[in-house]
């Protein structure tokens, strides 16, 4: 009997995905470091061809040069190589849906869950930033839109400028909160 009840007690039961390290900050003098809500994510591999039939159904034009990205209406594009992008949809929208209606040549691979996003802002956001990441963030070398695949301390991350003191970075799951805890030491040694 005790079985039977165990049984009903699960099935009724249901589980709740929670995004990691939801709600976490940290704030330091001329930074703040916050986790970003969840979004949709596609990694998107497609030859030349395919680019405009692929802009066309996103919605956003795929950019083609290294270290840039492309916005409109809630959705970002990040080119990361000659033939991949990182597309991100605050939205609400599904862009693997809207992948999966084009019949040019390409693959499009849901990563929503995969990937966690912080957003580092303040003035000293490049210098948090730039305590684990080789990347030249001067506005010179990496200007507003800019983006690229780099690493963070021992982590790979998805570094995007969405202003001039403003980073988003993309990072995988498991590696969130290594990534969240080296730029809140960081976010501290920048304010000192």
């Amino acid at each position: 009997m005790a079985k039977a009840a165990a049984k009903t007690t699960a099935a009724g039961s249901s589980a709740e995905r929670r995004p990691a390290l939801a709600g976490r900050t940290t704030e330091a003098k001329g930074v703040t470091l916050a986790v970003l809500a969840p979004a949709e994510r596609i990694s998107l591999r497609a030859p030349e061809a395919s680019l405009t039939a692929l802009s066309k159904a996103l919605g956003v034009s795929l950019p083609t040069k290294p270290k840039t990205s492309a916005a409109k209406a809630g959705r970002t594009a990040l080119w990361l190589g000659p033939d991949e992008w990182l597309v991100i949809d605050e939205a609400g929208k599904d862009p693997l849906a809207d992948c999966a209606k084009v019949t040019a040549l390409h693959s499009a691979v849901g990563i929503s869950h995969r990937n966690v996003a912080f957003s580092v802002t303040g003035p000293a956001a490049a210098v948090t930033v730039n305590s684990g990441c080789p990347q030249d963030l001067s506005l010179d070398a990496f200007p507003v839109g800019a983006a690229s695949r780099t690493i963070l301390g021992k982590a790979e991350i998805v570094l995007l400028r969405t202003a001039a003191d403003a980073f988003r970075v993309e990072c995988w799951r498991s590696f969130s909160d290594y990534v969240f805890t080296l730029l809140s030491e960081a976010a501290s040694d920048a304010a000192a």
